[in-house]
């Protein structure tokens, strides 16, 4: 495998000493969300009680009052959990035109147990109907012909519902498991969605060819990449990543214990989860995406129901159980540190829900910069073209410089010092602050015969209070760690073991001319992040650098 792979591991990443979870039974029991809210329980029989108490909404009792069969009882599910997800109230008598369009046969939820667990519940006006059995003769006979011929009809009705039941719930048992209501193209469209995600060859949760703004719908689209499960068994066996935050919050689980914590874009509900075994009485798990139901099961399934509550929606949008929270969580970089633009999330959400003496976890970022000399990788990408098989497909090269490349590149590439150009302190950076231009210099190594372009990457810190002391005079988190056995900290760069996020590679369109000896080694200039025109989420990045008293300027996208 190539050095700049990113090699998963299927292996545990758990270390001695962290290993802290139960023993589950072989057979998994279900996971019944509630109809109502996001109240998870063993049976269908329980939550259907539940909701008549806690909410009263009795669904056996409409289910029996509109005689619904097994798909008007899917569909009636899937309206009372659209109109809760859309946040609006039912209907203060529900009437079978409520839900007669074929659109509620597709589960709101994925997999939903309820639906499964239908037939366990008890049938329509079964105590009624063994009445009317054990007196059935009696009470034909005092029946007028017109009523007696109604309730043969009503009976033989019943009988054809019955046995429809029967058939269309195996149909469920056989299918559940697939996506419902999606046709061919758009299977094939999430089948190119998720092997987009799990080659990671383009930035984190966006097709090479999305170039829709989210205010256009791009987040919507945003949002459904993350509905999958391969982009989240690459970022969860991304061990750099996931240790990272696993040995900040159970090392200090005294900042955690009886505390609420609020979890932006929780995704599987792993952090989460470690917030709750460090001792945290409330974790609220946020996230847009359909994967906030994998995450309510997980959570559900590891017994920490209790603790953690799962909301579906926009951080902007949701409503949360409590004014303020004492820790803020969440896993928002993306490539090049901002892309994605998840940052201005949690910072609305540190704005409007953390305490004054709160804390952000990670706490601090830094970006880094240094130049890059790379023959080999020059010839297999770029003059590749000028000579394939014997025919010369400079075609193929237009617009080969416009954006920037995600990989891994070998430390032995980088030829000069690197250079940091921007230090986030999470607690007082503002939104404004993430469109910016900075300074920055390096100096080329005396070997270096080529300068081919720039490497960008970002480190991550853990600080324990908002006073810990991260300055950009620590040069980096490799320094910064050095100097306390306790911190936790990590790099994307290529100093270190390789991330899923990688390093941002940006090409120099005259890499082909070689450094002279009279050139000056000190390279300096400035780099901007501006953010695409076409789509938020994307970056546009700009270096301006001068060397030998020669000025150069380009730009490359990161989209």
């Amino acid at each position: 495998m190539s050095e700049r792979e990113f090699e998963s591991s299927s292996e545990s990443s758990d270390e001695e000493g962290w290993l802290d979870t139960n023993s589950q039974d072989d057979e998994e029991p279900l996971a019944v969300t509630s109809l109502l809210d996001d109240r998870v329980f063993a049976d269908a029989t329980s939550m259907v009680a539940y909701c008549k108490e806690a909410h009263g909404f009795d669904f056996l009792a409409v289910r029996d009052r509109l005689s619904l069969d097994f798909y008007g009882s899917v569909k009636l599910i899937n309206f009372v959990r659209r109109r809760v997800q859309d946040g609006l109230a039912l209907p203060a008598e529900i009437s079978a035109a409520d839900f007669a369009g074929d659109e509620f046969l597709k589960p709101v939820l994925d997999n939903d147990a309820f639906i499964v667990s239908l037939d366990s519940l008890p049938e329509p006006q079964q105590q009624q109907g063994a009445s009317t059995t054990q007196g059935d003769a009696g009470a034909d006979a005092a029946l007028p012909d017109s009523l007696e011929k109604e309730n043969q009809e009503l009976r033989s009705e019943l009988e054809s519902l019955a046995r429809q039941f029967e058939s269309y719930r195996l149909a469920v048992r056989e299918t559940l498991d697939q996506r419902w209501g999606v046709d061919g193209e758009s299977s094939a469209a999430s089948q190119e969605v998720s092997s987009a995600s799990d080659a990671k060859q383009k930035p984190k949760g966006e097709s090479e060819d999305q170039g829709t703004s989210p205010a256009a719908g791009g987040t919507d689209y945003y949002f459904e990449s993350y509905s999958h499960s391969d982009i989240h068994e690459t970022m969860l066996k991304d061990a750099i990543r996931t240790d990272a935050y696993r040995d900040f919050i159970y090392g200090n689980k005294h900042l955690f214990a009886g505390k609420t914590v609020l979890d932006i874009g929780c995704g599987t509900g792993i952090l989460s989860m470690f917030c709750a075994k460090a001792g945290a009485k409330l974790v609220i798990a946020v996230d847009r995406s359909e994967i906030i139901n994998k995450a309510r099961e997980n959570i559900f399934h590891n017994g920490l129901s209790n603790q953690i509550t799962c909301l579906k929606g926009l951080i902007e949008q949701v409503t949360l159980p409590v004014d303020k929270v004492d820790i803020i969580v969440s896993e928002w970089m993306g490539y090049a540190l901002l892309y994605e633009a998840m940052l201005p999330s949690v910072l609305y959400a540190r704005n409007k829900y953390l305490a004054p003496d709160g804390l952000l976890v990670p706490s601090h970022a830094s970006v880094f910069i240094a130049p890059v000399s790379d023959s080999e990788y020059v010839c297999d990408s770029i003059t590749f073209w000028r000579d394939v098989y014997g025919f010369d497909m400079k075609a193929m090269q237009a617009g080969i410089y416009d954006d920037a490349r995600m990989l891994v590149m070998p430390e032995k590439t980088i030829a000069g010092s690197m250079s940091m150009f921007r230090h986030l302190d999470l607690h007082t950076v503002k939104v404004e602050d993430l469109v910016f231009t900075s300074d920055w210099t390096t100096t080329l190594s005396q070997e270096t015969d080529s300068l081919d372009g720039f490497l960008v990457w970002f480190d991550i810190y853990f600080g324990t209070s908002r006073t810990s002391q991260i300055e950009p005079v620590d040069a980096s988190s490799k320094t910064w760690l050095a100097a306390g056995k306790d911190r936790v900290a990590f790099t994307t760069g290529p100093f270190g073991k390789a991330t899923h996020w990688m390093q941002c590679l940006l090409l120099d369109k005259e890499h082909s001319k070689p450094l002279k000896e009279a050139d000056s080694r000190e390279v300096s200039g400035q780099l901007s992040f501006v953010t695409a025109d076409d789509n938020p989420r994307a970056l546009t990045l700009r270096v301006k650098w001068e060397q030998s008293g020669r000025q150069r300027e380009q730009s490359w996208n990161l989209r």
